[in-house]
Parts: C-alpha cells; structure tokens; sequence
C-alpha cells in the first residue's frame, strides 16, 4: 500500500499541482547502488529512515483494518511526514483514515489525498506502478538531482514527490516527472532546504546531520 492540516511551526510543505501536461521522451532506466549506499547517501537521519519503515508499516495496517475491501489507500511516508493516496467509500471514511494515522508514534503530519471514489482497478495500478518507475529512472539520469532523498508515488496518473531538497531541486524535480508519459498532474509534497543547508550537509555527511526544513507553506505559482 502508498490530510491534513497545517499547523503553525510545522514543516515546509509544498503542495502543488501540474495539470495538461504532455510530452514523450525515451527513458534509461539506470541502477544506483547497494541498500547501504542508498542509506548513507539519504538526507534523512537514520533513525529517520528507520522511522519511515515503522510508520509506513503500521500504517498500512491501520489503513487495511479501517477500509478492507471499501476502499484502496496507500501509505507514504518520508521524515516522518505522512501521504495517503487512493480511494474510499465516503468522507467519514476519509477522515477516519487520516485521523487514525496521525495517532502513529512519531508521526509528524498527515496529508490527506484520499478521495472519495471506487476504488482503482489492477489496470489502472499497472500502469500507475510503470509511471513510478519511468519518474524514479528520468531523476537518475537528471542533472542537478542527487541522492536518495526522494520519494514518488503515483495514482490514477498523479505523481506525488515527497522529499528534503532546495527550491532549486524541488523546480527541477516536477519538471522531469511533468515530461513523464502518462502524467496527469504532479504534486509536490516536499520539505524545502536551503542551498546553504544543502552545502552544510554535504560537509558533515559523515555525522548523519539532516538539515533543518523552513517553517511555512508556499504556493508556486508557476505550476498553477
């Protein structure tokens, strides 16, 4: 399997969505490296990491006892911050799942984007996992996107970028996935850095340092 409220002093969020986009180009699909590497080349601590994997794991269980066979929800997480994609039967369930997620050990935020629908077909899934793939391997072969800070989800044609990256990132990240065939849309749910934070981190990488995230929400205009 792959909400929330903002509230004052939480983590940079940046939600925005990329609608009509086209464009067709071939991909390299590119390996990058032992579980280890991955690891250590990640800007999250590593009980951050290890975090992620606990909270997505409960998570996932939460979501299948509350919605069964109603509904399709996928649980994401990165730095502890949550996102719940797919579909249920009604808003009380919507709710219900957010909510219940959010009372997870240290779980920082939920970001609800579960809708109200039937549930997605195998077909449908396919295609949203070969998306996925097609996203992950145009950031490998992208300049200016390192390490494994990243995460891509994607439903019903949407892709989801979470991750720790600079503004600068952030902009080249959405456009390498917009280009993607099949997209529908992209929206970003990333914690953004600082070019500086980024230099920092780099510097005292051996220490698992993760650089701290700005403490508002913005709206880029340019994706609108």
């Amino acid at each position: 399997m792959n909400g929330g409220k903002w509230y004052p002093g939480a983590v940079f969020l940046c939600l925005i969505v990329v609608f009509t986009l086209q464009a067709c180009m071939p991909l390299t699909v590119a390996r990058t490296g032992v579980t280890g590497t991955m690891a250590a080349t990640d800007r999250r601590t590593m009980g951050a990491q290890i975090d992620d994997r606990v909270i997505s794991f409960k998570g996932e269980a939460v979501a299948d006892a509350i919605v069964g066979e109603q509904g399709h929800v996928n649980v994401a997480c990165f730095n502890r911050l949550v996102l719940i994609t797919g579909e249920v039967p009604d808003e009380q369930m919507r709710k219900r799942v957010e909510s219940e997620l959010a009372q997870i050990p240290d779980v920082r935020r939920v970001v609800n984007e579960l809708v109200v629908d039937m549930p997605s077909g195998l077909n449908a899934r396919s295609a949203d996992s070969l998306i996925t793939a097609q996203v992950t391997a145009r950031f490998v072969n992208t300049e200016g996107l390192y390490s494994n800070s990243r995460k891509t989800v994607t439903e019903r044609g949407t892709v989801y970028l979470m991750g720790l990256l600079t503004e600068r990132e952030g902009h080249i990240a959405a456009k390498a996935a917009s280009v993607v065939p099949g997209v529908q849309r992209v929206v970003k749910v990333f914690e953004y850095i600082s070019e500086k934070e980024l230099e920092r981190s780099r510097a005292l990488f051996s220490g698992r340092n993760t650089p701290v995230s700005r403490n508002h929400y913005q709206d880029d205009e340019e994706y609108r």
